[in-house]
Order: C-alpha cells, then sequence, then structure tokens
C-alpha cells in the first residue's frame, strides 16, 4: 500500500516505517513543519519517499496517517480527496490531552468515518473521542541493542525543550535530583539549562545529539531518571529500557504499566526516587541486573515487531 503520512514525530515514523509498505511524506520548499520530508537524523528506508503537494495530486494513496488538526485539510487540498471518505484515514494520537483533563474532547471526536490510534491505554481514557471509534496500538521501538555499560556513575535524562516545557517535563525537578547524582540532559533546547536552573556545571551537562550517537552516550550512564509528570509514555524511556539502563520514574500516565518492579524503582514520592538514583550509582551490579529486567520487560511489551503486526490488522481493517 501507498500510506501518506506527515514527518511530525522522528522516533515513531522510525519504528512505523519499517513495515512493508511504501510510505509518502509531503517535501515542501524550505521543509517547514507541513513539508519536512524525510528524516536527516534518522535512519529510514528507501521505502519512505518524499513528494511535492503538486505531486500528490496525482499519486494514488492507500491510508492516510493524521495527526494534526489541519492535516486533514491539508489532505483534501493536496490530493484532492477528504480523509475518511474519499481515501481511508486514521488520526494517530501521540499525546496525552492537555486541556481539562478528564473532559478535553479530542480534535477528531464525533468523526465516525476516522479511527483515533492511541499509543497508550492511559490516552485512550483521558481523551473524549465521542463517537469516533478509538483503538490504542501501543509503541514499538527498532532495538538498539543491549549497549548498556554504566562506566559513569551519572544519571542521564532525555527531554526536548526542558526550559520552555518546565512543570509538565519536570525541570523544575532537576536541581533536587542533581544532588543525587551528576545529571546529563540530553535533548533540543537544554543550551544554559544548568545556568537558568542555578545548578552548578559539574551537576548538570546538557547537549544535543542525533538519535545513533544519543544511544551510545545513555548507555555509558548509570541509570534513566525520567522526572516527567505530564505526558505520552516517552519513546526517550522505552529506548533506554532496550538498551538495558536501570530506570528511575515518576508514576505519572503510562510508566507504572510501562516499568515493572524488576526493571527500576517508579513512584511519586520524590524521596524514594532519590535515594533510588543513588542507590543506583553505588551499586553497579544491582544496575546491571535492574537494567537486564527492563531490557527484557521492554523487549516483551515494546518489540517492533508486535508493534508492526498490530498495525498491519488496523490497516487491513480499515482500508478493506
Amino acid at each position: 500500500m501507498r500510506i501518506l503520512l506527515w514527518h511530525v514525530h522522528g522516533s515513531w515514523t522510525t519504528a512505523f516505517v519499517q513495515g512493508p509498505h511504501t510510505y509518502v511524506v509531503p517535501v515542501t520548499p524550505g521543509r517547514g513543519p507541513d513539508g519536512l520530508g524525510r528524516a536527516a537524523t534518522f535512519d529510514w528506508p528507501a521505502s519512505v519517499v518524499e513528494l511535492s503537494p503538486e505531486q500528490l495530486r496525482a499519486t494514488d494513496v492507500d491510508l492516510v496517517v493524521l495527526q494534526r488538526p489541519h492535516e486533514a485539510e491539508l489532505a483534501r487540498q493536496w490530493l484532492g480527496r477528504r480523509p475518511g471518505h474519499d481515501v481511508p484515514a486514521v488520526y494517530l494520537e501521540h499525546n496525552a490531552p492537555g486541556g481539562p483533563v478528564p473532559d478535553t474532547r479530542h480534535p477528531a471526536a464525533d468523526r465516525p468515518e476516522l479511527t483515533i490510534v492511541h499509543v497508550t491505554h492511559f490516552n485512550r481514557l483521558m481523551w473524549d473521542c465521542g463517537s469516533t471509534p478509538a483503538t490504542v496500538i501501543e509503541h514499538g521501538i527498532v532495538d538498539p541493542g543491549p549497549l548498556w555499560t554504566g562506566r559513569l556513575p551519572r544519571a542521564a535524562v532525555v527531554v526536548n525543550e526542558p526550559l520552555r516545557r518546565g512543570r509538565t517535563t519536570g525541570t523544575d525537578l532537576l536541581p533536587y535530583f542533581s544532588g543525587a547524582a551528576p545529571l546529563d540532559v540530553f535533548g533540543m533546547g537544554t543550551e544554559g539549562l544548568a545556568g537558568r536552573l542555578g545548578i552548578a556545571a559539574e551537576r548538570c551537562q546538557a547537549q544535543e545529539l542525533v538519535q545513533s550517537a544519543l544511544h551510545r552516550e545513555l548507555a555509558e550512564r548509570r541509570v534513566y531518571l525520567h522526572p516527567v509528570r505530564w505526558t505520552s509514555l516517552g519513546l526517550s524511556l522505552l529506548e533506554a529500557m532496550h538498551l538495558g539502563m536501570p530506570v528511575v520514574a515518576l508514576a505519572t500516565t503510562e510508566v507504572a504499566e510501562a516499568v515493572p518492579a524488576r526493571a527500576g524503582v517508579v513512584s511519586n514520592r520524590l524521596d524514594v526516587l532519590h535515594d533510588a538514583v543513588r542507590g543506583f550509582l553505588a551499586d553497579p551490579a544491582r544496575a546491571r541486573e535492574t537494567g537486564r529486567a527492563a531490557r527484557a520487560a521492554a523487549l516483551a511489551r515494546y518489540g517492533l515487531q508486535r508493534f508492526l503486526d498490530d498495525w498491519e490488522c488496523l490497516i487491513k481493517e480499515v482500508t478493506r
């Protein structure tokens, strides 16, 4: 099949395009948000092809994967067909609701011609989708391999734009956790983070890396810290588990489902998490054992083949 989707979420799309189809991503001059085209920092197969809006008008597609509210109108303009009416479509929702939970209406609510695909059961529970059919296809990860060494007695954090997102991503908690371990914060928009938070430079280093380099750097750190209060289930958390890292995380959204007790420490008590970080730094053998359990749990629940199989079932259902 030929599947149209916009390049919105690079990590998720990297897993999705490992399937057996042709994946069409729009590209526009300047490669803005509605036309990024192929990823520059993720490894995508040749089955991902770029087409301009003009080329899309002459292209047959079998399925449209919508990810943002305005994409339905873009698809109508660029394809000359209405998603859900003239061409099968699903609406992939990456995020937990950001409004007055639990009464937040989904932008695709009461659209029975669509199917809303949530990435976690928590998100499905919290979004009000009205009469639109909704389902869940949990994340799948392209396995980076058991790379963990824990050589550096430091805690790794992955978050994009931590200063802008603030309490949502637990940025305000980083000074507290820097007392338990030196922190290495990876992600976009992290420059100057320590100074803005009043953390001594030696206790908080920040850098932005491409995914392949990020995995290698994460695996050198002793423990993965996930201080996020409110978001969907972070793919970086699942990637860290695949690497074989022990996890210390807030027990919010879907984390308690994703991280079993043997794979790390999950709690909403900051003192418990603080002590857990210190404990893993002090005991590399325990960190190694816990990381192995984290990897096993992630492979069992978030393996790539299960993810692709679930999507194949849904694609066949909505296009038949």
